[in-house]
């Protein structure tokens, strides 16, 4: 979608200094927001040339219009954004192959007698169910999904965390139950999610992004399973930065700028195809 820059419901505030009139200002932060996924006001204004001010009204504006999503400090590309209610049932079905790819490869990163945490999606269940060789794991998870594919060989004792239950991701949330995050301690960290970009890892329900967050607290290491769809996608609530993060494993290598972030980051990024 492009503006026309002779509708009349666009500010007129052309910034004294810069040649550029709204409607071709706006469709520049437009096309630099779609092509970054996401940016602050601070470097809208230095890629602008424009004010703050200037800045401001503009994104306002072009939320109004239902072209983007405001967050503090910036914006996010709102063709980035997802669904936060699709079912895990066809989350399972999309990138099967890949994520059963991914889910062998990050079992074979984990050592017999690990105390595992894992978040609640599709492809934290394809790794569950790739544990065959492993033996002698404790499993704390908030993923209805995860006890039943998990192998019986490979654990003594698989945890499922108390809360309210979500019918759509088929988790727990909440500290009903056994002990809240805080009351666990465990090496390694397996944690799925909605998006990855340069700035970190999200997903799309406030509540769920606590929870994980809180898993990747109380982990030695954390290893994050994403498939290709995820990079680029930047979805509501921020889970952690990618400093937080020991490995990724993914079945493409990331774009660009994921990947000069992640090696920034000092993460591993574990790449099976």
């Amino acid at each position: 979608m492009t503006f026309s820059e002779t509708s009349p419901s666009l500010g007129q505030d052309s910034e004294p200094g810069s040649s550029a009139l709204p409607a071709a200002r706006q469709n520049r932060l437009l096309e630099l927001l779609r092509q970054r996924g996401q940016a602050t006001v601070a470097e809208l204004v230095a890629l602008l040339d424009v004010s703050r001010d200037t800045i401001r009204r503009d994104l306002d504006l072009m939320e109004r219009r239902g072209l983007l999503v405001r967050t503090h400090g910036g914006a996010i590309d709102k063709t980035r954004m997802v669904r936060v209610d699709t079912s895990l049932r066809s989350r399972m079905d999309e990138h099967a192959d890949a994520k059963q790819r991914i889910g062998r490869a990050a079992a074979g990163l984990v050592r017999d007698s690990e105390t595992l945490i894992l978040n609640g999606g599709s492809t934290t269940c394809a790794f569950a169910a790739a544990l065959t060789e492993r033996r002698n794991l404790t499993v704390v998870t908030n993923n209805l999904r995860v006890p039943p594919v998990t192998p019986e060989g490979a654990v003594r004792a698989v945890y499922v965390m108390g809360g309210t239950y979500w019918a759509v991701s088929q988790v727990t949330i909440g500290p009903i139950g056994l002990p809240g995050i805080a009351g666990f301690g465990a090496d390694t960290a397996v944690i799925g999610v909605t998006g990855i970009t340069a700035a970190g890892i999200t997903m799309g329900r406030l509540e769920e992004a606590t929870e994980t967050a809180g898993m990747i607290e109380v982990a030695k290491r954390s290893i994050v399973l994403v498939d290709r769809s995820k990079f680029g996608v930047t979805a509501f609530a921020q889970i952690a930065p990618l400093d937080r993060i020991e490995h990724l494993v993914t079945d493409a290598e990331p774009p660009p700028d994921v990947a000069a972030a992640l090696e920034a980051a000092g993460v591993q990024v574990l790449v099976c195809r």
